[in-house]
Order: structure tokens, then sequence, then C-alpha cells
């Protein structure tokens, strides 16, 4: 059995990291519920912004657009959400598993970094295109505009071929869902083609979408809107799931140290009792042999 000064002083030692853990759940707390209600006041338009701009394309028959097909050279970018801070439980890691052990986990991938600890741990096995981890701190529009046009840029080169979105998913203050979403090219969701092959089964005709300006110069300027829209809303909800994150793992870590702290109380007492014990024995035999 440790001594009783171990056991005070580790007991000690947990006891200023409870503190620790109180405090950062107190803060998170705090900033979850501001981050919760923008997350909440932004979901339902950018939802509707990728139902609608879905049922566009899915009206626009066979059009020849650069947004609307994949390039050759088979590169893929991933925008990777993380936060800049630990200490959120499951959070980052989550993230990064859906780059590394997912879908695209043996593709040639270029990493535009948002948040350090996403760019901290693929760096070792991915190429870093961008680093953009100080937008993460307090999202703002321009920042997903400046994003938009750099990977927009790319895949306008030719140098990336698809582009994808991994974040998490903001559903309530428990319940956080790392998501994989595929932006570039632009495919027709499942639900609109089910619709589309309804309705040609039932013989009823499909009016096509007609653009006012042209189609092209249409989509030109609907998709990087439709783009950057979904990169802002990913940060917001990034931004609210880290924080019940952290919330949740600084209140687990608070009970456990709770936990701890009352089994260390109860060594503490054992072995002080003992030691009463043991001197008191010794003064007692101490006594007979006197006597």
């Amino acid at each position: 059995m440790a001594s009783m000064r171990d056991i005070k002083r580790r007991k000690g030692s947990i006891q200023s990291t409870q503190q620790i853990t109180k405090a950062m759940k107190l803060v998170s707390t705090v900033k979850l519920q501001r981050a919760k209600q923008n997350a909440e006041k932004s979901q339902s338009y950018f939802r509707y912004m990728f139902d609608t701009v879905n049922s566009i394309l899915s009206k626009t028959g066979n059009l020849d657009h650069k947004y609307l097909k994949a390039g050759e050279t088979g590169k893929k970018a991933v925008i990777v959400i993380t936060s800049n801070r630990g200490l959120a439980g499951g959070y980052n890691s989550n993230v990064i598993k859906l780059v590394t052990r997912g879908e695209l986990a043996n593709e040639d991938l270029m990493i535009y970094a948002i948040g350090k600890k996403g760019r901290d741990a693929l760096q070792r096995n991915y190429e870093i295109k961008a680093d953009y981890s100080d937008v993460i701190e307090e999202p703002v529009y321009a920042d997903a505009m400046k994003i938009c046009k750099d990977v927009l840029e790319a895949f306008a080169k030719g140098e990336i071929s698809e582009i994808y979105l991994a974040y998490t998913g903001f559903k309530n203050t428990v319940v956080h869902v790392p998501t994989l979403l595929k932006l570039l090219p632009v495919e027709i969701a499942e639900q609109e083609a089910v619709e589309a092959k309804a309705e040609e089964s039932a013989g009823d005709e499909k009016a096509l979408m007609n653009f006012e300006p042209d189609d092209e110069e249409a989509l030109n300027m609907l998709i990087p809107k439709y783009i950057t829209s979904l990169i802002y809303g990913a940060m917001i909800e990034a931004v609210a799931s880290e924080n019940g994150a952290r919330m949740q793992a600084m209140d687990s870590a608070t009970s456990n140290a709770e936990e701890m702290i009352d089994h260390l109380t109860l060594l503490y007492n054992r072995a002080r009792q003992g030691s009463i014990t043991q001197e008191l024995t010794e003064i007692i035999a101490g006594a007979n042999a006197i006597s």
C-alpha cells in the first residue's frame, strides 16, 4: 500500500486537475450556447441550398460544364475541418478517420486544412495544400469565400479532379456526426434521381431548367456560391460540435476525478487508521514490557 504522503500528494494533484476541467467545462458551456444558436439558425438555409441546387441540376439535362464533370488528374482535394485545440474527446480523431480510414483512405489526396489538429495529424502522410487554421476561431462568410476561390482555381487548372468536405455535423448538444460530403463535381442527390425515374415511369414530362443568362454563366455564379455556403455552414456546425464535445469530455473528466478523489480518500483513511493502530500496538507492547 502507498504511504499516506504519496496518497495525499496524488489526491492534491487530481484535485488541481479537477479544478481545471471544471473551468474548461464552464467555458465550453458558455461558448456552446452561442455556437448552438448560430448552427441552428443557419442549418435550414444550408440544407435548403444543398437540396435546391441538386434539384436544379436534376432538371438541367446533359450540360457540359466544368463543375459537372471530373478532371483527369485523379487527385482529390479534401477540406478538413477540425479544431485548433484538443481535450474534446473524439471530435478531432473522428474527422481524421474519415480521411485516413474511410472511402478516400487509399486515394491521392491534397488537404486543405481548417484546424491545427487535422493539419498536424494528416501532414505525415498527405500533402497539405493550404492551411486556414485561424479562420475556425471565428468563422465568417468571407473566409469561406476565400477557401472556395482557392479550391475552385485548383479545380479549374486541372490540379485536382474532385473536392470533398470533411467536418462534424451538429445535431444537438450530445450528438455530433462526422460527415464526408462531395462538393465537386456536383452530383444529383439520390432522392432527385429516384423522383426523376418515378416521373419517367409514370409518363410525366419533365420540364428542363431554363437559365437566364445562359447556363454557363448562371452555373459559374451559382455553384461557387453554393460551395461557399456549404463550407461556411460546415464551419459553423463544426464550432458548435467542438464546444459540445469538449463540454462532454470535461464533464466526464470532472466526474472521473471526483471518483478518484473519493477512492484516494478511502485509501488515505485506511492508511491513517492502520498507522494509528500500529502506534497503539507499539505503545501497549512497550507498557507491557516495562511492567
